[in-house]
């Protein structure tokens, strides 16, 4: 292969590589949940909140709390915290029992990317 060839096959590949890694971090990444994962709590939350890697869209973003019996429990709308766009809030409207929750969110980042994933927890 000539010289030419070999430099415009390498900038090609890291080009490649960078575009999929800035890609990749595009991307809103659920970093801290209250209550954590796999938590075991003694009293029910008020509320979940979520903190993601970068600022997500409220209009866009969705959490459903799943009770024991894998029905969704009563929740009130998911708002961001009006001083950090990372932080995702939902109040849980109904009184929780024993067993566990599994919480499902989706978002979308400011910068439109979306994601989505679990958790679950639960009450002692």
């Amino acid at each position: 292969m000539s010289f030419s060839r070999r430099v415009l096959s390498s900038l090609l590949t890291l080009t490649a590589t960078l575009a999929f890694s800035s890609a990749a971090l595009a991307h809103a990444h659920l970093t801290q949940q209250t209550p954590a994962a796999n938590a075991a709590l003694s009293e029910a939350p008020k509320a979940l909140t979520l903190h993601f890697s970068e600022g997500v869209e409220q209009n866009f973003s969705k959490v459903v709390l799943l009770g024991p019996d894998d029905q969704p429990v009563a929740t009130g709308k998911a708002t961001l915290n009006a001083s950090d766009d990372k932080q995702l809030r939902v109040p849980v409207n109904a009184p929780l029992k024993t067993g566990r929750y599994q919480v499902q969110w989706q978002v979308v980042s400011v910068d439109g990317h979306k994601t989505k994933g679990t958790y679950a927890f639960s009450i002692k």
